[in-house]
């Protein structure tokens, strides 16, 4: 028999000796057997699945509802009730005066639980010593004060601020932000210029997007730099162009050739080299903003952790009105908060907060509030102490334990940050050798070269060297297991 084309397969009748043993039947007594409340979405569900999952082939003829209802033992209307949302949502068809049947529209999906994709945390759940940088202590994290702040918030937050935010984000927020910011950076932080958003990484976008509505194309990057910058701005549909350094900061020169009227800057802690960029430098950097109607996005990824002075400021207290400043809790709390904020120059606002409200209508007001409330109570200022303690001394055990197991090794960069560039002697080397035998030792290393163009001709091994995430002992452990996997192999 066919109907519209279709070959019907038969179902045994309900009561019939073949039905009891049917496994689309089957599939349907737990349904009914659920409390009266739920019976009817029970039903529709497993008569859901039994078609999604090929249990119920296409163009398989469905017993009238008074059958099945009688079969089943529920009311027919219950059974009536299932038939028709599932034609309508295309699982089942009817056809008048024929009956029901199966629909060839449902596919069943490919069964798989639920992946983990996002970045391994380095040396988690592995015996490896992961010295690649990019990720704070995590046990860091101040549970009990964060805890505290969320009671805190819940008992008093007003049952409108769980609305749609303001898409530059809660007041409360954009105000403590500001003051700290001020207080800390030196930055000149107006909350009406602030905009709370999903860490740097959001920001640059955000920016990405406004600069190339403006009918800009191209935005320059430092080299060496993070290659993050580089993806991100692509995925806004800018290229991006690597501007090289010397030992005070970008070079005014190439950053002057290369045409391009923004670029993407880390002047308190250049990363990955460690330099900070001398007052000379950031002046011919505003300098040369303002001669080309550009500006400077600074990554202020890590200033608050500066361990032989107080931090540089940012350059953004210079001129406000040509530097976009950045920055988030990512190495202060955790990055998986996904909270950060920008300031942005007063012709920029307008377009940036359109676009923030576009792409999320705001960052979640309760993680807003909550953060809010770690800053004006003063617990993110012991945070950060707390962290800069902590770091201070994985600093020193690294640097102690480079100069034990390899002599003759040079650390560059100012005494800051969550990482550092080692400059190995050559005859530890050549480099990629050096990376190979430290990994067969469980050490993982991350060469200066993955970070930009530039190559060294002097045969010097460059790692840059994260270890906030690991403890001294776990330090000294790791360059250890490195300095007798290049001993093994010399041997």
């Amino acid at each position: 028999m066919t109907t519209s084309g279709t070959t019907s397969r038969t179902v045994p009748e309900p009561g019939s000796p073949a039905a009891a043993a049917h496994p689309a039947w089957e599939l349907l007594l737990p349904a009914v057997a659920a409390p009266a409340r739920r019976r009817g979405r029970a039903l529709r569900e497993a008569l859901r699945e039994a078609v999604r999952t090929g249990r119920l082939a296409p163009g398989t003829r469905l017993p009238s509802s008074r059958d099945l209802a009688a079969d089943l033992g529920v009311s027919r209307g219950l059974v009536t009730e299932a038939y028709e949302q599932l034609t309508a949502e295309g699982y089942l068809r009817s056809d008048r005066g024929s009956g029901t049947w199966v629909g060839d529209a449902a596919r069943a999906a490919a069964a798989q639980g639920a992946r983990d994709l996002a970045p391994r945390a380095p040396g988690a759940g592995a015996e490896a010593v992961d010295f690649r940088p990019g990720t704070p202590d995590l046990s860091l994290f101040p549970r009990s004060a964060w805890s505290a702040a969320h009671r805190s918030v819940l008992s008093r937050l007003p049952h409108r601020s769980l609305g749609y935010p303001d898409p530059r984000g809660l007041p409360e927020l954009r105000n403590a932000l500001a003051g700290m910011l001020a207080r800390r950076r030196g930055v000149v932080a107006d909350p009406e210029r602030l905009v709370v958003c999903s860490g740097v990484a959001q920001a640059s976008t955000l920016l990405g997007f406004v600069l190339r509505a403006r009918g800009q194309r191209t935005v320059g990057i430092e080299d060496p730099g993070s290659p993050e910058h580089g993806r991100l701005f692509a995925s806004t549909g800018m290229d991006t162009v690597w501007l090289p350094l010397d030992e005070e900061g970008l070079m005014p020169g190439p950053l002057a050739a290369s045409g391009v009227r923004a670029v993407v800057t880390t002047p308190s802690h250049q990363f990955p080299s460690g330099l900070a960029y001398s007052a000379a430098r950031r002046a011919e950097l505003l300098d040369w903003a303002r001669a080309v109607d550009g500006w400077i996005l600074e990554d202020d990824y890590d200033g608050d952790f500066r361990y032989d002075r107080a931090p540089v400021g940012a350059l953004q207290g210079l001129d406000p009105e040509r530097v976009v400043y950045t920055g988030s809790v990512s190495k202060s709390l955790a990055p998986g908060l996904r909270l950060g904020w920008m300031l942005v120059p007063e012709g920029m606002v307008a377009d940036v907060v359109e676009r923030k409200r576009t792409m999320d209508l705001g960052n979640p007001a309760l993680d807003q509030a909550l953060l809010a409330e770690f800053v004006t109570s003063g617990a993110y200022d012991r945070q950060l102490r707390r962290c800069q303690r902590a770091y201070r001394e994985r600093r020193d055990a690294l640097v102690a334990a480079l100069e034990e197991h390899f002599p003759g090794t040079r650390v560059s960069g100012i005494a800051a940050g969550l990482h550092i560039i080692a400059r190995v002697p050559g005859h530890y080397g050549p480099t990629s050798l050096f990376v190979e035998r430290a990994a067969s030792a469980g050490v993982l290393l991350r060469p200066l070269e993955e970070y930009g163009t530039a190559r060294y001709a002097d045969g010097a091994v460059r790692l840059v060297i994260g270890y906030a995430h690991l403890t001294p002992s776990e330090i000294a452990h790791g360059i250890g297991l490195a300095a007798r996997a290049r001993g093994a192999a010399g041997r």
